[in-house]
């Protein structure tokens, strides 16, 4: 039920609803709170992918779960786009590698090619086939039928974080794929100019005696600061 009363903090008369907090003991935070961190911390970004069909619902609901996330002026200015037929998969491949060979053949620096020796990757993109579902995140601007957003590419990027999050609890496999320029998407993906792509994530299991790079994460007392 909408609660009519006028917001008091916000000083305006906007419909407001009576917030439902969460209720979490105070001495079970800490338990719950390393918890979720025991589950992500096994998240990797995976790009050798099983053929095994994802269980129906689980995108939708990672989907949904994205789309619970803050953005400015709650414009929720995002677009998820689905991809699982595999032509249009493969079309997604081949003009991403058109991008990528350009990339790490002319584009890319010499640093920055450095920097991404240790992951071990190319221009090859075949988990763009691979994996049984891509889905593009587009952010969506002012256009004929979106009004303007605000704080478009950090509402979008912690979409995506829960995005990431939630497929991850579903025991799914993801990687961000970022090719650039990604204009390209547009067209394979049937999407208006107001929407331009951010990211591009398999999504699948990964294959049988799949590795991943031999990395690590930087300790909590070098990426936190107290004061």
């Amino acid at each position: 039920m909408v609660d009519s009363t006028d917001s008091a903090v916000a000083g305006t008369s906007h419909p407001t609803v009576p917030l439902t907090p969460m209720t979490v003991p105070a001495h079970e935070a800490e338990a719950r709170s390393r918890s979720f961190h025991d589950v992500m911390a096994q998240r990797r970004t995976v790009r050798d992918y099983s053929t095994r069909p994802i269980p129906d619902g689980v995108v939708e609901w990672a989907v949904r779960t994205a789309s619970t996330a803050p953005s400015g002026a709650h414009v929720q200015p995002w677009r998820f786009v689905v991809i699982t037929d595999p032509e249009r998969k493969r079309r997604l491949r081949e003009a991403a590698e058109t991008e990528e060979r350009e990339f790490y053949g002319h584009r890319a620096s010499e640093e920055w090619l450095a920097a991404l020796a240790p992951i071990g990757t190319d221009w090859r993109k075949p988990f763009l086939e691979d994996a049984p579902a891509v889905i593009v995140v587009f952010e969506v601007h002012k256009g004929p039928e979106s009004p303007r957003p605000y704080y478009t590419k950090e509402s979008v990027g912690i979409a995506v974080g829960l995005l990431l999050a939630t497929l991850h609890q579903a025991g799914l496999a993801t990687l961000t794929h970022t090719p650039s320029p990604m204009k390209f998407l547009n067209e394979v993906c049937d999407r208006p100019a107001e929407e331009r792509a951010a990211y591009v994530i398999p999504v699948g299991y990964p294959a049988e005696g799949a590795r991943v790079p031999d990395l690590r994460r930087k300790e909590l007392d070098e990426v936190m600061v107290r004061l």
